[in-house]
């Protein structure tokens, strides 16, 4: 993708706004890494449980009624990781220290999510291909292998015993 050097130098400038940052990641949705700056940290470990994460805190918005995900913030003992929406197809990860001021990695996160998302959409207007996948030979299903479908919950019949007979016990009994 040739917005990838947009994307690493708006990584690069978002991390010298916010001292407190330790690492910046953009990712597409499903887990593949877009650009990173992320020194210490696997990037495609961190692109990977960035899209399972992602995954949950949209069916737990989604399911409460609270609408699209727009940002998703864990704090852990030694920092924050912050995972902001990037356009329709990305988001970005940021890793901070315990003492970074969160209204401003916030404010930080929301604009460089904005300015990432144009640049990833705009490359994906103009036709650019993603970042190539790396070969995993078993976990693409062939051609001929149907994918697993889920059921959807409360659809699965449940079996029920029948609860032994409960008689009242009386004071005279």
């Amino acid at each position: 993708m040739a917005a990838e050097a947009e994307v690493l130098d708006e990584l690069h400038r978002l991390r010298a706004r916010v001292p407190q940052l330790t690492g910046a990641l953009a990712a597409s949705a499903d887990g593949l890494v877009l650009a990173h700056d992320t020194p210490g940290v696997e990037p495609d470990g961190l692109a990977a449980l960035t899209a399972a994460a992602l995954g949950v805190a949209i069916r737990m918005a989604e399911s409460t009624g609270h609408g699209d995900l727009r940002e998703l913030l864990v704090r852990g003992v030694h920092g924050y990781v912050a995972t902001y929406a990037a356009g329709g197809s990305a988001v970005l990860t940021l890793l901070a220290q315990d003492r970074v001021n969160v209204g401003r990695l916030h404010l930080e996160g929301r604009r460089s999510g904005t300015r990432i998302g144009e640049l990833v959409d705009a490359a994906t207007a103009r036709g650019e291909p993603a970042p190539a996948e790396p070969a995993k030979p078993s976990a693409k299903p062939s051609a001929k292998t149907p994918l697993r479908t889920r059921t959807p919950r409360g659809t699965t019949p449940r079996t029920t015993s029948t609860p032994a007979t409960n008689h009242p016990r009386t004071s005279e009994s």
